[in-house]
């Protein structure tokens, strides 16, 4: 396998608990593997061949040992984060990909603030027609209310798209 091949290639890195840690690259899931410091918990059929060795292709590993994980990080609102967070959805009409934009539930014009709580994705068609309006005055309702994400659900869930393995072990 190509080195370029190895590096975009992405392993789901799970703490000694089984708790969601980050995505990381073959190459490094390899190497933790080789060092003894990570075991594959699951693994494609095919087998990842060298010169004096093979080994199961990882989807999914875990740490040996534990690794203490802040509890209260503080994510700053950005768009990249917005979006992960509502796994790149209009939160008003359910449409995905296409043209989001950050909205302010409680418009900036009455007093309203760019944070976790007041911030949704919507797509440019729902944005326009709820303008500077409130949720009800606008006859729009919002899928879910928006809410301060933690750390596994933008900095993982917005990269777990369209894989079963590691649906198993991140949170709905």
């Amino acid at each position: 396998m190509s080195a370029v091949r190895l590096t975009m290639t992405k392993v789901l890195l799970l703490n000694a608990t089984y708790e969601p840690l980050s995505f990381v690259s073959l190459r490094r899931a390899i190497v933790l593997l080789l060092k003894d410091k990570a075991e594959v918990v699951e693994a494609l059929e095919r087998q990842l061949r060298a010169s004096t060795r093979e080994m199961p292709y990882p989807l999914v590993i875990r740490l040996i040992t534990y690794v203490p994980v802040p509890r209260r990080v503080n994510i700053p609102v950005t768009r990249k984060t917005l979006f992960a967070r509502d796994n790149h959805e209009c939160q008003y009409c359910g449409t995905s990909r296409s043209k989001l934009t950050l909205d302010h539930v409680v418009p900036r014009s009455r007093g309203g603030k760019t944070e976790w709580t007041n911030v949704v994705a919507a797509c440019e068609s729902c944005n326009r027609k709820k303008a500077d309006k409130l949720t009800p005055e606008a006859k729009m309702t919002l899928r879910r209310p928006p809410f301060r994400p933690t750390y596994v659900t933008v900095v993982l869930l917005g990269q777990a798209q369209g894989n079963e393995a590691w649906a198993r072990y991140l949170p709905v």
